[in-house]
């Protein structure tokens, strides 16, 4: 597992994703202390571990479910105004209040998955017409 530089990984569990297996991940401490740890968090692990290893400094910051969609922004480092334009295209579920518009953070990083996805694609197909030849 590989960390990218300045990239965030934002690390959201589900409800029955934070249940504990009987023979699942386990943290030790250096004393052997043993921990049982729901999968995903072994993941959240992982990923901190080869940051470190590959010289990268780690940030963890606490997020709440529902965020302000520019605390939402900033969390996935999209820019503010292109997750308002997905909201208001009907892409992002919105809670608007009177302290601000909120949206729930599985929502946004689900959109983020689909975003990042789409544009691979495109990305993908623009190489593969550029190496056939063609406009040439």
């Amino acid at each position: 597992m590989d960390a990218m530089p300045g990239r965030p990984e934002v690390f959201l569990l589900e409800d029955d994703e934070r249940v504990v297996v009987p023979g699942g991940p386990t943290l030790v401490g250096p004393h052997g202390e043993r921990r049982e740890i729901p999968a995903k968090v072994y993941d959240v692990m992982r990923f901190v571990e080869a940051a470190l290893l590959q010289g990268l400094a780690v940030q963890v910051t606490p997020l709440r479910s529902e965020l302000t969609i520019d605390e939402a922004a900033d969390a996935i480092e999209m820019d503010r105004d292109e997750l308002r334009l997905y909201a208001s295209r009907g892409d992002l579920p919105i809670r608007s209040s009177e302290y601000g518009d909120w949206v729930r953070l599985a929502d946004v990083l689900a959109l983020n998955a689909r975003v990042n996805t789409e544009r691979e694609q495109a990305l993908q197909a623009m190489a593969e017409d550029d190496g056939s030849g063609a406009g040439r």
